[in-house]
């Protein structure tokens, strides 16, 4: 097998209502590229919550005290505290220089997944409000400007508890299930496999992010060429991928 990792190049700063799928289809026309069936999208979140208007101003908020105590422990800006505040359901880990916390939609990451990088000073932008819906939105501005049977992922970028450093994640998909599950196969020994499920939706999005980058490299979207998902046209959303709160064993 053969996998391909293109990225997009000549995608503009997106502002808000502008259509990612024709900021898409633009920019492979202008480098004489396509879309090709199989093809597996990866878009940065930044620019998926940039286009929806989905951005906060953090000088026009107002700190709480819970805020101020905790800008006061981790050494954070008041007003990112607030707005980290206002996009989380739970806060997980206070610590100097960190928040780590659940957002509305059920994932835990560092500051509610809030990113102050590629926006104007002064702003930020947190998660898409419903990354799947945003996922099939571009998803089917996409299918209908190509006509290709294509998968959409929306990724982000976060830690991961016991390890250093950041990868890319999933935060939404449309188009293909995001988890495989083998249970029931066998392996190379002829034995059943008993507890194995593939989180493709965040292989994907990792291996998309070597080549987005995280400074100014100027890549958003990324297309996943080769990889036969075939066993993955399943009904599923990013929830697929969120481990059950009783299971979880890092709280």
């Amino acid at each position: 097998m053969e996998i391909k990792l293109i990225g997009i190049q000549g995608m503009p700063l997106v502002e808000r209502g502008d259509d990612i799928p024709e900021l898409i289809v633009r920019a492979l026309d202008f480098s004489g590229q396509e879309l090709m069936d199989g093809d597996i999208i990866v878009i940065a979140e930044t620019i998926v919550s940039k286009a929806e208007g989905n951005t906060i101003d953090l000088n026009k908020i107002s700190p709480s005290e819970k805020a101020l105590e905790m800008a006061e422990k981790t050494g954070k800006d008041p007003h990112l505290v607030e707005a980290i505040l206002s996009e989380s359901a739970d806060v997980i880990r206070v610590g100097h220089n960190f928040i780590v916390s659940e957002t509305r939609h059920g994932f835990v990451c560092a500051n509610a997944g809030i990113d102050e990088s590629n926006v104007s000073e002064g702003l930020a932008t947190p998660l898409p409000a419903d990354p799947d819906l945003s996922a099939e939105r571009i998803l089917r501005g996409l299918t209908e400007r190509s006509g290709r049977e294509i998968a959409v992922i929306i990724s982000d970028t976060q830690g991961r508890p016991f390890r250093v450093g950041a990868v890319g994640v999933a935060v939404g998909v449309a188009g293909m299930a995001p988890l495989w599950d083998r249970k029931g196969e066998r392996d190379l020994y002829g034995r059943r496999l008993q507890t194995t499920e593939i989180a493709v939706a965040d292989e994907m999005a990792a291996a998309a992010s070597m080549v987005m980058g995280q400074a100014d490299e100027g890549v958003p979207a990324v297309i996943i060429r080769g990889y036969r998902w075939d066993h993955l046209k399943a009904d599923g959303g990013i929830r697929d991928l969120l481990r059950p709160r009783e299971m979880d064993v890092f709280r």
